[in-house]
C-alpha cells in the first residue's frame, strides 16, 4: 500500500536550509515508494484560530475561510506528516505555529486523525547548540502534541544551518533527512 506523506515548510525562505532538507525528506519518501505532496506555509494565506469553537460542534469542520481548508484533508488523509522550519526566538516559526494551531479542528472529530499517524520534524537554528537556539523548546513542543494526540513521532532531524547553502554541506544532516523520508514511507 503506497503511503501518503504531507511535508509542511514553514521557512519565509525558499531556498531555506530546512526547505533543502524537507526536499531530502521527500526524495528517501519518493524512493521508498510513497507519494508526496509538499506546501510552502509562508505562501498560503493561514490565519489564526478564532477559538469559537464551532469545530468541537460540528465534527471539525473550521468556520475560518482560508488555505487551511486545503490542507485539512490533505493531513487528515496522510500517513505521514512533516514539519519544517528554522528556529526563530527560541522555538517554531509563526508560520508553523499558525498552522499547528489550527489543528485544534481535528479534536472535534469523531475520527482520531493523529493516532498512530507519523510525525517527522526538521529543524534549523544558528546555534550550534540545540539548547541555546532554543530548538529543545521545539522538540518538547512536538513530543508533547504526539503524546497528546497518540501520533508517533518518527523522528527529528535537527542542526546548525544558518547561513544560505549551510545545510548542503553537511553530508550527515542530510544523509538523516533522506533516512527521515523513508522511515515516513514505511
Amino acid at each position: 500500500m503506497t503511503k501518503n506523506v504531507v511535508i509542511l515548510k514553514s521557512s519565509p525562505r525558499s531556498q531555506s536550509n530546512s526547505s533543502f532538507l524537507a526536499d531530502q525528506t521527500a526524495k528517501g519518501a519518493m524512493k521508498s515508494g510513497a507519494q508526496v505532496e509538499t506546501f510552502n506555509l509562508h505562501e498560503m494565506d493561514i490565519r489564526p484560530c478564532d477559538a469559537c469553537d464551532s469545530c468541537m460542534e460540528t465534527d471539525g469542520v473550521c468556520v475560518v475561510s482560508d488555505d487551511m481548508q486545503t490542507l485539512y484533508p490533505k493531513i487528515r488523509h496522510a500517513d505521514a506528516v512533516v514539519i519544517a522550519g528554522p528556529i526563530y526566538w527560541f522555538t517554531i516559526n509563526a508560520q508553523a505555529k499558525l498552522c499547528i494551531d489550527r489543528w485544534y479542528a481535528f479534536e472535534g472529530m469523531k475520527e482520531k486523525v493523529w493516532s498512530g499517524k507519523k510525525l517527522g520534524v526538521i529543524l534549523t537554528y544558528g546555534d550550534s547548540d540545540p539548547y541555546n537556539s532554543g530548538a529543545v523548546n521545539a522538540f518538547h513542543t512536538f513530543e508533547s502534541m504526539c503524546r497528546y494526540t497518540k501520533a508517533e513521532l518518527a523522528g527529528m532531524v535537527y542542526g546548525t544551518a544558518h547561513e544560505f547553502g549551510e545545510a548542503a554541506s553537511q553530508p550527515e544532516l542530510v544523509e538523516r533527512a533522506y533516512q527521515l523520508g523513508q522511515k515516513l514511507a514505511t
